[in-house]
């Protein structure tokens, strides 16, 4: 940041940059107890969070028309920017996201966002599998869409060789659209045609602009904020419980 620039810090807004500072230490701490042992190697995902002088301490963030878990009313929202081919992103799913829901989503604390960021370099069938849950939703709605994106975590731990709902997580996953359109048959909904014509394409191609002009460079890419605001605090990379709940609990 320039030091020439001058920062108006409005009182209601005070939050914001004291809730920075406490990521600036839970962050880097979280981040060690997080990569530990059972991590994929040389994935190329940014799980390496920036450091609080290069990453910005708010962005600007839209919740858009994407899926969401917990109270509408909720007082705090998490954006979860993912990519189903992710390993990380399935960590996170696996070891992380658990808890956050009995903590705080299922308490109506917090209303988590689900919107896509796939890494097609990466990541090739991050965007179909993106796209198949999308299809879900338009016969299912939310609830039906986390039954797919729950769905495609779940048979992925499984081809990795762990447990459906449990690690490790090892490596990235290959898999196919037919996978994709079997697994939704397994929860009850026929995606075959919706998958094949492409119909969301331009909806996960939004959702990944939208990470991009959010700052974020990897995944899993998080954006917490008051419910209702337009900006709000980035965390970039899969940390543990512990490092979200220090958040919360400062804002």
């Amino acid at each position: 940041m320039s030091e020439e620039r001058t920062i108006t810090i409005k009182k209601q807004d005070l939050w914001k940059y004291s809730t920075f500072l406490l990521i600036a230490i839970v962050v880097i701490g979280g981040f060690f107890v997080f990569t530990g042992n059972n991590f994929p190697a040389n994935t190329g995902n940014n799980v390496v969070a920036q450091q609080p002088d290069t990453q910005p301490s708010i962005v600007k963030a839209s919740v858009d028309d994407d899926p969401a878990l917990g109270n509408e009313n909720a007082p705090i929202t998490i954006i979860e920017f993912s990519d189903y081919q992710c390993p990380f992103c399935r960590k996170f799913w696996t070891e992380t996201l658990p808890s956050i829901q009995k903590e705080y989503i299922d308490t109506g604390k917090v209303k988590f966002v689900y919107r896509d960021f796939p890494l097609i370099s990466l990541h090739p069938m991050a965007t179909p599998a993106a796209e198949a849950a999308e299809c879900v939703r338009d016969s299912g709605g939310d609830e039906a869409y986390f039954k797919m994106h729950d769905k495609i975590f779940q048979e992925q731990n499984v081809l990795d060789g762990g447990d459906a709902n449990s690690g490790p997580v090892k490596s990235t996953v290959t898999f196919t659209n037919n996978d994709l359109k079997s697994w939704a048959k397994d929860i009850g909904y026929n995606i075959d045609s919706c998958l094949d014509s492409g119909k969301f394409k331009s909806e996960v191609q939004k959702d990944l602009n939208d990470a991009t002009n959010s700052g974020g460079q990897g995944t899993p890419y998080f954006i917490i904020m008051k419910s209702g605001d337009k900006e709000g605090i980035p965390l970039s990379g899969a940390y543990p419980f512990s490092t979200f709940q220090q958040i919360l609990d400062g804002i």
